[in-house]
């Protein structure tokens, strides 16, 4: 694929009623509230830890490494930014150390919403984390989930490799690349 060129997906708007939200602390010392980004309205919703850089130090436009690797995998596969809705299990990109089980737990609230408002008919949650938060399960990895679906509180769900994780080890780019042609046979013969 070698004229891809990642680009910002669109922001959806973080509800008003949530952009000054305190519950977790990572408004003291995380990144501005990202609510997620794509198309609010599809069927397919991809879960990821927190929210990358969509700002250089510069406050520029910037794709991070996460968003070029997803991109270009679900390109391959025939999907497209109006195909997926990609949101996070934390609203905001921790800048330092921070209490994570407890506030994982307190920001799954956010999800929450989001899937009682959405209600997704695929999940593909990216990385160990993902994974974890949203089963509630601390032993579950995307190593024995992936590959397959599963039904996890009533979604049809499915695990990948987190993007950065394929970016350091270019090994996993195959099982990436599987992962996502599982996720768009599925998606299109929905």
């Amino acid at each position: 694929m070698s004229d891809f060129c990642a680009s910002l997906w669109p922001e959806e708007s973080t509800p008003e009623e949530q952009i000054n939200c305190s519950d977790c602390g990572l408004d003291k010392h995380g990144s501005r509230m990202v609510w997620g980004e794509g198309n609010p309205e599809a069927s397919l919703m991809i879960l990821l830890d927190n929210p990358g850089a969509r700002e250089d130090r510069d406050n520029k436009p910037f794709v991070c490494g996460t968003r070029q690797t997803l991109q270009k995998a679900v390109g391959e596969v025939g999907l497209t930014a109006g195909d997926l809705y990609i949101t996070y299990i934390l609203k905001r990109k921790p800048t330092r150390s921070y209490e994570k089980e407890h506030t994982r737990q307190i920001c799954m609230n956010h999800l929450n919403q989001q899937l009682l408002a959405r209600q997704p008919k695929l999940i593909v949650c990216l990385g160990n984390v993902a994974v974890q938060s949203f089963s509630h399960n601390p032993e579950a990895d995307v190593k024995s989930l992936r590959g397959k679906f599963h039904h996890i509180h009533g979604y049809k769900t499915t695990a990948a490799y987190h993007p950065l994780a394929v970016r350091r080890r270019p090994n996993l780019w195959q099982l990436f690349l599987e992962d996502w042609m599982l996720v768009a046979k599925e998606y299109f013969n929905e």
